[in-house]
């Protein structure tokens, strides 16, 4: 795909895709991988029976140290996760054609930089924001929250240790900053791929001319179509590797078919960006009725290039 596409280098010049990791770009849970593979699923269950996500796979890697279980274990496990070739075509597609990729993901730094360095994908992504984690001079991996307790989102499907909206609020804000810099009316589009609950609060924040990819039939997918207008971006639905590479793609040549320099909107570099909005505040929506439901399945009109 790449190669097919190598003629349109630029085209995603205006778009910045924020990936998730976990059953985004691995098609897994990096925790549970580790975890079945070092044989400890049963004592990893236990701990989640007291302790926040974050804490116990920080525990359960103590554990597996004090066991005598080595690092090298652990990124032998990791270099196994299932990373389909779909997905490696569309990190280097987007990224020939000029889009900035990142990941924003609630998995740890040591677990993505052992699989991204494994596939030769180190490269692609200027920033990655997740859990912080390091070896300390015993050997021991420990893994930290990207935010302190508490962290001030309301919104009950951000766990403790890390709220996205407040990480995209700030990418937000990076990009219209630049954008400002630059003399431009308007930041970079941005599209978002995600599974989880935690990936709700984030695409909240996107605005109307921004991208939500959510995986289809997975919590974040279940939580947009319980309140569809709840949801500003234009969202494009996956279900495996093939059509994220495909959706993607899809949305990189669409944007660059539209004026950077058009009317004014929501998105322009005057707006106000970081605001809480009301979700955030106040909860989930209320469940929809079958009738609403339908609805919020369709999605939004794609915007007409300005």
């Amino acid at each position: 795909m790449a190669a097919a596409m190598s003629n349109g280098a630029g085209a995603g010049a205006g778009v910045v895709v924020v990936f998730d990791f976990d059953k985004t770009i691995i098609d897994c849970d990096s925790d549970n991988w580790v975890v079945d593979a070092l044989g400890a699923t049963r004592r990893f269950d236990e701990l989640l029976l007291r302790l926040p996500w974050n804490s116990a796979i920080d525990t359960m890697m103590g554990e597996l140290h004090a066991e005598g279980k080595q690092v090298s274990e652990i990124r032998g496990s990791l270099r196994t996760a299932p990373l389909p070739a779909s997905v490696v075509s569309a990190v280097e597609s987007a990224h020939a054609l000029g889009c900035e990729l990142r990941i924003l993901s609630d998995a740890n730094a040591f677990f993505i930089d052992t699989v991204l360095a494994h596939h030769g994908l180190a490269g692609y992504f200027s920033e990655i924001s997740s859990n912080p984690a390091r070896v300390d001079a015993a050997g021991r991996l420990r893994i930290s929250p990207y935010h302190d307790f508490p962290h001030g989102c309301a919104l009950p499907t951000c766990p403790p240790n890390m709220c996205k909206g407040k990480v995209m609020e700030e990418i937000l804000q990076e990009l219209s900053a630049a954008a400002a810099a630059a003399g431009k009316r308007r930041r970079k589009r941005v599209v978002y791929l995600g599974d989880g609950r935690g990936d709700y609060c984030p695409t909240l924040k996107l605005g109307e001319r921004d991208y939500m990819m959510p995986r289809k039939g997975y919590p974040v997918w279940d939580l947009i179509a319980g309140d569809r207008r709840a949801v500003r971006a234009d969202v494009r639905e996956w279900a495996d590797a093939g059509d994220l590479e495909r959706v993607l793609l899809s949305i990189v040549q669409e944007c660059a078919t539209a004026s950077e320099d058009g009317g004014g909107d929501q998105d322009s570099v005057a707006a106000v960006v970081g605001v809480v909005v009301p979700e955030c505040r106040s909860g989930l929506p209320l469940a929809a009725s079958a009738p609403e439901m339908a609805m919020a399945l369709l999605p939004k009109a794609v915007h007409a290039p300005n």
